[in-house]
């Protein structure tokens, strides 16, 4: 009868102990579920962003004929943008992928100021319906892209502090549960959306 008992009360500890671990694995996988589906709206937000873009190149070509060199930057730096989300779609939270993406789309931002200083000197330009409506939806999206990429770095940091505190980071470990990375831009100009005034 004692080692009945005995082994009842070892069954329930184990019931327990396993319970909490599960418990515990359940909550990561949560947290990583919550910073992918972040991420998943970024990317709704830089698609949006990207198909804005050859449109904008298009109105502008017809009135920017000497600034090839800045129609095609922007161009590439789309190109690039595209290629870099991709990778970072493919593998949301993934460092590399992250800084990438971080990198294209601050390359993206530079251009496309570049492309509005010179359409400044355009006045025709400036005052195309087209040009106003399209840079209007820019400016719409790049904010909408600031408030998804904070709304992905806080899933991030909830994601990385669950994954890293004690007891978490021993199930976090067994399971191969790796630090995912924000979406961070290196160059502080490129924090703030273009500016776009027509």
């Amino acid at each position: 009868m004692k080692y009945a008992i005995g082994a009842v009360c070892l069954v329930l500890i184990l019931v327990v102990i396993v319970g909490w671990l599960v418990s515990i694995y359940n909550g990561l996988v949560r947290a990583r579920n919550g910073y992918k589906n972040a991420f998943a709206q970024i990317d709704v937000q830089l698609t949006r962003r990207h198909d804005l873009i050859p449109n904008l190149v298009e109105t502008a070509k017809g009135y920017i004929k000497h600034e090839r060199e800045t129609l095609e930057a922007v161009i590439a730096a789309r190109t690039g943008a595209v290629t870099a989300q991709a990778a970072a779609t493919a593998n949301p939270g993934d460092p590399a992928a992250m800084q990438q993406l971080g990198g294209a789309e601050n390359m993206l931002t530079q251009t496309l100021g570049r492309l509005f200083a010179v359409a400044e000197a355009y006045p025709d330009l400036k005052a195309n319906q087209n040009m106003m409506q399209l840079s209007e939806e820019l400016t719409s999206t790049e904010n909408r892209v600031a408030f998804a990429r904070q709304a992905y770095n806080d899933s991030v940091m909830g994601y990385n502090n669950k994954r890293e505190v004690f007891p978490s980071s021993m199930v976090a470990g067994m399971f191969g549960f790796t630090p995912a990375a924000l979406f961070e831009t290196e160059d502080p100009a490129a924090r703030q959306a273009p500016k776009v005034q027509f």
